[in-house]
């Protein structure tokens, strides 16, 4: 009888802390991060008609996909119901990891936004080069004296919608165009040249740990409506704490 009772104890009690622990490793693999600009910022990628640059405001940015040598981000409004841009990047490192997010940019001339560049998710030593359409990347490349990274084939720029599901045209193509770099000089060269890959090992695991469908489906708990509380919770744990003190109180007097 007590070898059952505590079965069902440990049993319960590690099924609450995988119900704490799934949603964390999900949000650390699309790195979901909220970004609030102060000033008006142009962005690459594939986006809404009218929204090469976002205005001043709250954006959520997320890997959508995770292909080892490049990735896809998206950036929506903040409650996450629609998606202004569908980008392509390049894992680009860096020495020193920051407990913060880091959000670089391309200086421009006055009067004009700032170009995104990259986007560094706290603690990890590498980030995402956005890459832009080739006659963009030449124009910034020229304005900042800099390097920039474009994509070989044509997309669209402005379309009227965009989504996140997995068979969105946009990212079907955006997962096989070639990628160079164009110098200010407005000579090609490999991506090699401006971009510091990450260890080949980092990436693989990147990969391994991307999580299925269903298991982000499961990993991401339904929006409570807003009577919702933490009272099912607070009682949840007082029964494994009552739960506790009676199998110790048990074990106590089975060993007397």
């Amino acid at each position: 009888m007590f070898r059952y009772t505590t079965a069902n104890a440990i049993c319960c009690i590690a099924i609450f802390g995988a119900m704490l622990s799934t949603p964390a490793r999900a949000d650390e693999w699309n790195r979901k991060t909220i970004v609030t600009f102060s000033a008006p910022v142009e962005i690459p990628g594939v986006h809404l008609v009218g929204w090469g640059v976002l205005p001043a405001g709250t954006y959520v940015f997320k890997i959508m996909d995770s292909l080892s040598n490049r990735h896809i981000v998206q950036i929506s409004n903040k409650e996450e119901t629609k998606v202004y841009a569908t980008i392509l990047a390049i894992p680009n490192y860096r020495l020193k990891a920051t407990d913060k997010t880091v959000m670089t940019f391309r200086e421009r001339a006055a009067g004009e936004p700032e170009a995104l560049r990259a986007w560094f998710y706290p603690g990890r030593n590498w980030g995402e080069e956005f890459v832009y359409p080739k006659s963009k990347a030449i124009a910034i490349a020229r304005a900042t004296n800099t390097p920039v990274l474009y994509t070989l084939i044509d997309l669209p720029v402005e379309v009227e919608k965009l989504t996140d599901a997995a068979d969105e045209p946009v990212l079907v193509e955006l997962k096989r165009a070639p990628i160079m770099a164009v110098q200010p000089s407005g000579s090609e060269v490999e991506i090699a040249e401006v971009v510091t890959p990450p260890p080949a090992a980092e990436l693989q695991t990147e990969v391994a740990t991307k999580p299925s469908a269903a298991t982000a489906a499961q990993a991401t708990p339904a929006a409570l409506p807003s009577t919702g509380s933490e009272l099912p919770l607070i009682g949840l744990l007082g029964m494994f704490a009552v739960s506790g003190a009676l199998l110790t109180r048990a074990f106590a007097k089975r060993r007397a």
